[in-house]
């Protein structure tokens, strides 16, 4: 039943139905959602499987929406990281599913945000697998409860990881690979260096750097207690309904500058009564009824065009 509603937001995304039940999951408080990110080959998705094992042996269900790189070719997508996930295939409390990121830049799919809004729903933990990121591509921090930046050795120095905004992104950040040894220990040196250049985003959290490494195991359970640090962190005095709310804001905006650029942007603020305010707890359906109201303005001129 759950692969079957994903598959409907996917091809029914704009539909009022569609829509209203999203924004009935989405102002229910839910799992924990926590957003793997980091550059290609870092091992975000041995991490992943070792989160996966963790967490069931707490008991807890795990939900992983894995998003994989399209094409700007072909525009196909191999959605091979699932295959590293050594889950049993009988246990129902492990669910995976795969995304292709489509044209997107940023590291999610158009339809990530509503299905990590149905899994949250359903499950204790939901992990979020990214596109390996560069620099500057940032919309995991708009689903993402807790975001982990996965740092891998030799990955440069501070001056680096300081460009472009990255080190702004993260609540977590892993060195993976720590059993490279010196090279693990440098690179946890200078990330801990530019994060105290970079502003911090989270009033009252130091971002933890902590050295893992998926194939020996060391590091993990520091890296599940800062996870868990971190999900107390918001529970305290309203962060995570203010951190849902702000994210519901900007996926909407998102969603309007992706579907018809800057104009459409201007155009809303014109035809939408305070779009943002009903975005914070009906994003969504805000979005349904500003795209009839673009397609009723369209429709108009396109025999014209």
């Amino acid at each position: 039943m759950l692969s079957r509603v994903l598959t409907r937001i996917e091809t029914h995304a704009n539909d009022t139905r569609t829509a209203a039940f999203l924004d009935q999951v989405a102002v229910e408080a839910g799992g924990h959602v926590l957003g793997l990110t980091g550059p290609p080959g870092v091992g975000k998705s041995t991490l992943t499987d070792s989160l996966i094992r963790a967490f069931r042996a707490a008991g807890d269900s795990v939900a992983v929406l894995a998003v994989d790189p399209s094409s700007s070719i072909t525009g196909g997508a191999l959605l091979g990281d699932r295959t590293r996930l050594k889950t049993d295939p009988a246990d129902d409390q492990v669910f995976v599913r795969s995304m292709a990121a489509r044209d997107r830049l940023g590291g999610l799919s158009d339809h990530a945000v509503a299905a990590i809004v149905v899994l949250r729903a359903a499950f204790d933990h939901v992990i979020v697998e990214t596109v390996g990121i560069g620099q500057s591509e940032g919309d995991l921090k708009q689903a993402a409860d807790t975001v982990l930046l996965c740092i891998q050795p030799g990955s440069g120095d501070s001056l680096q990881f300081m460009k472009a905004g990255i080190m702004e992104l993260p609540d977590i950040v892993a060195v993976t690979k720590a059993d490279m040894g010196a090279s693990a220990r440098r690179a946890a040196a200078d990330v801990k260096g530019a994060l105290t250049l970079s502003p911090s985003t989270a009033a009252g959290w130091t971002v933890p750097v902590g050295l893992v490494s998926s194939q020996t195991g060391d590091g993990l359970e520091d890296l599940i207690a800062d996870v868990y640090k971190h999900r107390a962190h918001l529970s305290q005095n309203g962060r995570l309904g203010r951190l849902r709310s702000e994210q519901h804001c900007a996926w909407f905006r998102d969603r309007v500058l992706s579907e018809y650029g800057q104009a459409g942007l201007r155009l809303c603020a014109k035809l939408c009564d305070a779009p943002e305010v009903a975005a914070r707890t009906a994003p969504f359906s805000s979005f349904a009824r500003f795209a009839e109201q673009m397609d009723d303005l369209l429709n108009p001129m396109l025999p014209r065009l």
